[in-house]
């Protein structure tokens, strides 16, 4: 039995996995839906689909919320439940996915800001509030590339991780690796305000490997990490 194994808490599995899925439900609403139904590329639009959609866009405000807590529980766990396969790399993959947060929770600063400068009493005239508030949406859709770069070094620090536990499958360490470049490269061309045809596909193709292993990750969390007991993984090895 190694370590990995010796030290793998199958409750902890389970809570992760949950977490996964219940990130990717909120973050896919939050991060994915509500955005397209109320920023336009024009402040007055945008401004106009804020104040019809109020409800939506509370409802995005409350899924951020979740992420955000969410995050900082599967951050701990996962640093819990891989720290005896390589404390260094656990501690680097525990760091950049709390710096990942923190530019979250200013993002959803970002967000809101624009709701407070349109329903609060103000001096201000409607074409400057659109503009600011333009301005805060712009400002959050940047700050997701920003928390992408720590994230794709928790990927890689992930990745590692579990490449090197012998418990969950290789294959996903392998795909949450390699599909952190896609985050990376993504970032630093959104950052860098590079448009070039192939590096467009190419970490479009990246972050289609990476969505399918982390969801895939969480799925096998849930329902076979939680199962995972010392003389299963004893069989698995002698099979190997």
């Amino acid at each position: 039995m190694n370590n990995a194994t010796q030290h793998w808490d199958p409750q902890a599995a389970r809570a992760a996995g949950g977490l996964y899925l219940a990130i990717a439900i909120c973050g896919g609403f939050s991060i994915g839906y509500v955005p397209m139904q109320i920023v336009a590329a024009d402040g007055a639009i945008s401004s106009a689909n804020l104040l019809a959609n109020r409800g939506l866009f509370q409802l995005g405000v409350l899924a951020d919320s979740a992420v955000i807590l969410f995050e900082l529980a599967i951050t701990a766990i996962l640093y819990q439940m891989f720290r005896h396969v390589g404390p260094k790399m656990a501690m680097a993959a525990l760091i950049s996915r709390a710096g990942m947060i923190t530019v979250m929770g200013i993002n959803l600063l970002l967000w809101v800001m624009p709701y407070v400068l349109l329903t609060q009493p103000t001096e201000r005239d409607t074409a400057q509030l659109h503009a600011m508030a333009q301005f805060c949406f712009e400002a959050q859709a940047m700050g997701v590339f920003i928390w992408q770069l720590f994230f794709g070094v928790h990927l890689l620090a992930l990745g590692w991780l579990i490449l090197k536990s012998d418990v969950v499958p290789h294959l996903l360490g392998k795909g949450l690796f390699v599909g952190a470049f896609g985050y990376l490269i993504q970032g630093i061309a959104k950052l860098t305000f590079v448009d070039v045809a192939a590096i467009n596909y190419t970490f479009i193709a990246l972050l289609v490997i990476v969505s399918i292993s982390e969801i895939s990750f969480g799925l096998w969390l849930l329902i076979r990490g939680g199962r995972l007991t010392p003389k299963t993984h004893q069989s698995a090895s002698v099979a190997a």
